[in-house]
């Protein structure tokens, strides 16, 4: 699951007046409105006039990052989703409060210490749940809680604000949110009429015959879409483009700073100087790491098939310890060493029992007691006891010591390190260690988790696998070359003075102008670019065609102009160019639209066959349509068709053309059926009632759009 995916899950945060009473009578009674600053740079924005701190809002941000760092969190993913959430939380908890919808101090008990309770989920699994019932320990949470209330050690209070801001205050508006959202629901009935002819929808069928003409059949130059074309569309369409806020576009042209082949023949002669130290060194990872590669030593094998290296062949041909290279391998040149060739299998099967010596960083039990325990569980297996019951009996791994402690079956992938150790499913010594050895071996192994006792039940045919070492350094660019793409950049900046001679310039140069489009205050984001907020902030800092100075955006330089602005209303004819509705651009949308009424003028007879000779195509057949479905076998989304192909006065009749996504259609309903319900009513009445809440969630949507809205964060961030 995915960082932004977990923080919409785990809720929202904002702290409404009744329940932060609720909240500080329960156990805090302090701490609320810490933090919370002065002046104007301390708003971050306003919803219907309730405040977003600015303060509290980065403290919010920063324990985020605390919590996601192992997942690799960034500041940048995390700002704008919690922001989203912060405006969720406020307008749905004011609508809830309008109607009188609260959460009391029962209810707050039940969120700390019930089913939904924060303490539940990560980070806390570990320190608050019982392992061999993965319920909370309630009375040890309780205590934990009236002992941080009584504290006034400050990393204890700290810890007890950031429990509430973070963990309590949120669980509370997930429960007030969950009120409201529920009384809606349960508000939207469906009569059963309705119900039951959705149910008989659900499974009906229809049986076509068809004549298709796609969009594609007429080459796009023989359609002109104009501006005024576009206007026109827009006028008609004006709720599908809408600019909801304000947004800049940029136009940026490149000034490559790659190395050149003065750099690359650098590079080589570089790597050349270490081939004979690394054919000849025994310290393979200190030499590497000496040598300053961007690649560290693996000591495992693989066998070719994992192995996707360019010159494979070449180098596992080379006599044991000789060195191949140096060839171009991405942006490096590598010198790659043939350290040895064993013969493993391919996979292997095996059990294991597990006693856990460290978890996380934190002691479970001391070596030397795993160590003496693992030992007597190794002399009982020798002499009779049983796996299976050892497994079950001392096994920390819950996974699979009810099952004899059988593993899932290795496979050599299981190995690839992607030059991170942190990415192995399984230790590397556990690996080894079932790969080298034979069916039947029995062995304790020590890792970083603390002792394995393994045996090895099955394993493939073995083959030929290989270690090998590689030493890499990157094809850089020199200083003359950076410095010489950056002049070029310098004076090109310099030369212009607006979006006209911008556009000028470059073309002289031959540049590609590169667009920009649809950029918001906010975005850390710059399509094409990676994250660099510098470059957003420059483009709403400044003015529509100004220049920017040159920027480095990895091996080039690039310069910009601000193009235009579009305000919130209607899109510029240029602006609804780069926005995309029903899948498609408008100009795409349009041409279609053009595309149909020729050939909507060509699909023309008595009957299909007549209809179908004359446009070069056939008549088709489509069996078994379903009606909820939308989709049209082997062509794709037409819910166009799909409704007339359901369409009783069209059974054995020819329809009027069709305008569909992909192209103009004719049809003739030759049957009308259903298939046996895969579902009983009461459960299509459950899914219904899903669909109903999905849409009633969704209404947040126009909440935001009624709001009165003030957002600091293109100043403030």
């Amino acid at each position: 699951m995915s960082i932004i995916q977990n923080i919409r899950e785990r809720g929202t945060w904002i702290i409404l007046g009744f329940i932060a009473a609720a909240l500080i009578a329960f156990i805090l009674q302090d701490g609320i409105g810490r933090n919370k600053g002065g002046g104007e740079f301390a708003i971050l924005g306003e919803i219907n006039g309730q405040e977003i701190n600015k303060i509290d809002f980065e403290q919010k941000i920063q324990y985020q990052l605390q919590k996601y760092a192992s997942q690799g969190a960034k500041r940048e993913q995390l700002l704008n989703p919690l922001w989203e959430n912060e405006v969720y939380t406020l307008l749905i908890s004011q609508e809830a409060k309008k109607i009188g919808l609260a959460v009391g101090d029962k209810e707050i008990e039940d969120v700390i210490f019930g089913d939904e309770s924060p303490f539940a989920r990560p980070p806390y699994d570990q320190s608050y749940l019982d392992p061999s019932t993965g319920k909370l320990k309630v009375n040890e949470l309780k205590a934990q809680l009236a002992k941080l209330k009584k504290s006034n050690k400050k990393e204890e209070v700290d810890q007890r604000d950031n429990i509430e801001k973070n963990e309590i205050i949120p669980a509370i508006n997930n429960r007030l949110i969950g009120k409201y959202i529920n009384l809606l629901t349960k508000g939207v009935q469906t009569p059963k009429w309705l119900l039951e002819k959705q149910y008989a929808e659900s499974n009906s069928i229809a049986n076509i015959n068809y004549v298709y003409v796609p969009f594609a059949s007429v080459p796009d130059n023989n359609i002109k879409v104009t501006n005024d074309d576009i206007a026109a569309y827009l006028k008609e369409n004006s709720a599908a483009y809408q600019i909801e806020e304000l947004q800049r576009n940029l136009s940026i042209v490149n000034f490559s700073a790659t190395p050149n082949s003065n750099d690359s023949l650098i590079a080589k002669t570089n790597i050349v100087s270490y081939k004979e130290g690394f054919k000849t060194t025994t310290d393979l990872s200190g030499y590497l790491s000496r040598a300053g590669s961007e690649t560290f030593y693996d000591t495992t094998f693989y066998s070719k098939s994992i192995l996707q290296l360019p010159n494979l062949d070449s180098i596992i041909n080379t006599p044991i310890g000789g060195v191949y290279g140096p060839y171009i391998d991405g942006k490096n040149f590598t010198l790659t060493k043939l350290v040895g060739v064993k013969q493993w299998p391919d996979s292997s099967s095996v059990r294991h029992i597990l006693l856990v010596t460290n978890y996380n960083g934190q002691l479970v039990r001391e070596d030397s007691v795993a160590k003496k325990l693992m030992d007597s569980i190794q002399y009982a297996i020798k002499n009779g006891a049983s796996f299976e019951e050892m497994a079950k009996k001392y096994s920390d791994d819950s996974r699979n010591k009810d099952n004899g402690g059988k593993l899932e079956t290795f496979t050599q992938r299981n190995q690839i390190l992607q030059n991170n150790p942190q990415t192995l499913q399984y230790p590397q010594s556990l690996l080894n260690y079932v790969f080298s050895n034979t069916v039947g071996t029995k062995g304790v192994i020590k890792t970083d988790l603390g002792y394995q006792y393994v045996e090895i039940l099955k394993q493939s045919p073995r083959q030929a696998v290989y270690n090998l070492a590689q030493l890499s350094k990157p094809i850089s660019a020199s200083t003359e070359t950076i410095n010489a793409a950056q002049s070029a950049a310098t004076k090109f900046a310099s030369s212009c003075k607006d979006v006209t001679t911008f556009t000028a310039n470059a073309k002289q140069l031959g540049k590609q102008i590169i667009p920009i489009s649809g950029l918001k205050g906010y975005d850390f984001v710059v399509p094409g670019l990676g994250e660099k907020r510098e470059i957003v902030k420059w483009a709403f800092e400044k003015n529509v065609n100004d220049i920017s100075a040159p920027i480095e955006v990895g091996d080039n330089f690039i310069v910009a102009v601000i193009n235009s602005e579009d305000k919130p209303g209607l899109a510029s004819v240029e602006t609804a160019k780069t926005m995309r509705a029903e899948e498609k651009n408008i100009e795409a949308i349009i041409r279609d639209k053009k595309k149909a009424e020729t050939l909507k003028n060509k699909l023309t007879g008595a009957s299909l066959e007549t209809i179908a000779t004359n446009v070069n195509s056939q008549v088709l057949k489509a069996d078994s349509i379903s009606y909820v479905a939308g989709v049209l076998p082997g062509i794709g989304n037409e819910p166009k068709l799909i409704g007339a192909a359901f369409n009783k006065s069209l059974v054995n009749k020819i329809s009027s053309p069709i305008v569909g996504n992909n192209g103009v259609f004719v049809i003739s309903v030759s049957g009308l059926g259903a298939v046996a319900a895969q579902q009983d009513i009461n459960t299509f009445k459950l899914q219904q009632s899903g669909s109903i809440a999905n849409s009633v969630f969704n209404s947040y949507k126009a909440l935001k759009k009624t709001a009165k809205i003030v957002d600091n964060r293109t100043r403030l961030f």
